[in-house]
């Protein structure tokens, strides 16, 4: 199946429905590579030096560790993965992300899953899935 698939990963969104589906896209082959991404947003990081005396390297220390029940369901599927963080805006450096890379697919989780919410979709899904010429696959 897909050997190459981004998955922007947001710490606000539920992911517990992924892992699955990650398996089932990558057909559990030993080929398939998944790359985690997380854009920490500029105000984080200016507000993390400030007043957490936290650098770059700090919060991604802090922010795999919060990725680790997530990438331990992961390790229990066998699936390959890397993670990469990157600080500025989300949607500009998700489609920057996607732009210099040859992924075959990009995996979101879409916040915005309740019925009353007037937009099916999340900003940043909504924005990545009208920007990208690769297939993007929305999980609820």
């Amino acid at each position: 199946m897909y050997k190459n698939i981004l998955l922007p990963y947001d710490f606000g969104n539920s992911f517990n429905n992924v892992p699955e589906q990650l398996a089932k896209l990558t057909d559990n082959s030993e080929e398939a590579k998944i790359t985690i991404f997380n854009v920490i947003a500029e105000s984080d990081q200016v507000d993390n030096v400030k007043y957490q005396g936290k650098h770059f390297q700090d919060i991604i220390n802090d922010k795999t560790e919060d990725l680790k029940p997530f990438t331990d369901q992961l390790d229990e599927l066998g699936i390959d993965y890397t993670t990469r963080f990157r600080v500025g805006r989300v949607v500009n450096e998700l489609l920057k992300e996607i732009n210099e890379n040859d992924y075959e697919i990009v995996v979101m989780s879409n916040r915005r899953s309740k019925r009353e919410i007037k937009h099916v979709l999340g900003h940043v899904t909504h924005k990545v899935a009208k920007r990208v010429n690769t297939p993007v696959l929305i999980i609820k």
